[in-house]
């Protein structure tokens, strides 16, 4: 489960779905494209998926490509999800006889990481942020971390959830460098690029072999549900996963909505706007209230309150769901993702109770 409340969860409760607001996802906060339940109804549900995914490759290709920048579809894989990208990497470069790989992991970060590894029976190496500062992570102590130990796989997820922490080019490169030279493959994940109010193109990465970039569709385009995602990567790299991923595990649903999004040009611009809109608004207030929100890149934010179950707890009281991070390492962290200004103007003043009935 990745943060959210579960069915279980809610009937002990006795709620519904419905009787809440979810701020502990993170994905876009005006909901799917227009034109996705449309596509979806065209859909026969008596026939296979196209288990290629051309069309939908072909639009990622179109739609990234840039004059001087070509991205061929046989750089593109599409998986059930990014999740289904990350089990594919570790099950090529991890699950090796009779001596299994090694993960070098940027950590604290999406626990799916380590989940894919260990299934995989993998030696899994972490370089941790600095959790009493700002969570950026020493890139000299992680280059060294790979020169030392030759690790099949690094991953790091750019902007980082759950802290938000978004590296620079030149740290990437660094990261690469270092993955390059012990002969491995550097995972970025950029579920949240689309939220990063100011990002540096990566593309120009894909020019190394040694680099594959994640991309998460599902929450640029509130599709959570559809579970879609893509990477890009060498063609070696693409042609090895394929090998491993079962036919027809993106459904066809999940490919026309894709289609149908990303030639949604309007969309994007739309929700970053109400993103960037909603969280200063909520950073501002909760630190008018003298709550701790380090700074972050992608479209949550964090919040130490000391106590995260507690809180979690206490908001739910009030229909209000966030992420308690101590499955992260960040115990006195609740992370809380960005939704429409009303909503969030609603979460704010639920916080504002909450602090001031705390405080006496």
């Amino acid at each position: 489960m990745h943060g959210s409340i579960g069915p279980t969860e809610l009937r002990a409760l006795g709620l519904n779905p419905e009787d809440l607001l979810d701020f502990s996802a993170s994905i876009s906060p005006i909901g799917p494209p227009d034109g996705v339940w449309n596509a979806i109804r065209g859909v026969d549900l008596s026939r296979y998926p196209d288990p290629e995914c051309l069309e939908l490759r072909e639009t990622i290709s179109r739609k990234i490509s840039i004059t001087d920048r070509q991205i061929p579809i046989e750089n593109v894989i599409v998986g059930n999800g990014s999740t289904e990208i990350f089990h594919l990497i570790a099950r090529v470069y991890l699950s090796k006889r009779p001596v299994h790989g090694t993960a070098v992991l940027m950590t604290p970060t999406y626990g799916e990481y380590e989940g894919a590894c260990r299934l995989a029976d993998a030696r899994i190496l972490k370089c941790v942020a600095n959790l009493d500062g700002d969570f950026r992570w020493d890139i000299d102590s992680a280059s060294k971390l790979i020169e030392d130990n030759k690790p099949d796989i690094v991953i790091v997820c750019n902007p980082n959830n759950p802290t938000g922490v978004y590296l620079s080019r030149r740290e990437i490169e660094a990261l690469a460098d270092a993955t390059r030279d012990a002969d491995g493959l550097l995972v970025i994940d950029e579920a949240y690029l689309a939220f990063v109010e100011e990002p540096w193109d990566s593309l120009p990465l894909l020019d190394r072999p040694e680099v594959m970039l994640v991309r998460s569709m599902t929450k640029d385009y509130a599709q959570t549900a559809l579970r879609l995602g893509y990477a890009l990567a060498s063609k070696d790299v693409v042609a090895r996963l394929r090998e491993f991923q079962p036919d027809w595990s993106v459904n066809t649903l999940a490919q026309r909505a894709g289609v149908v999004a990303l030639n949604d040009i309007a969309y994007l611009p739309r929700a970053r706007a109400a993103v960037f809109s909603a969280k200063a608004y909520l950073v501002d207030q909760l630190r008018s209230l003298g709550l701790e929100v380090p700074d972050t890149e992608a479209n949550f934010i964090l919040v130490k309150v000391g106590e995260a179950a507690k809180w979690r707890s206490l908001l739910l009281a009030k229909r209000f769901v966030v992420r308690d991070c101590t499955s992260f390492g960040l115990p006195e962290y609740i992370r809380i993702g960005i939704l429409p200004m009303g909503d969030t103007k609603r979460l704010a003043k639920a916080i504002v109770e909450i602090a001031k009935s705390e405080a006496h």
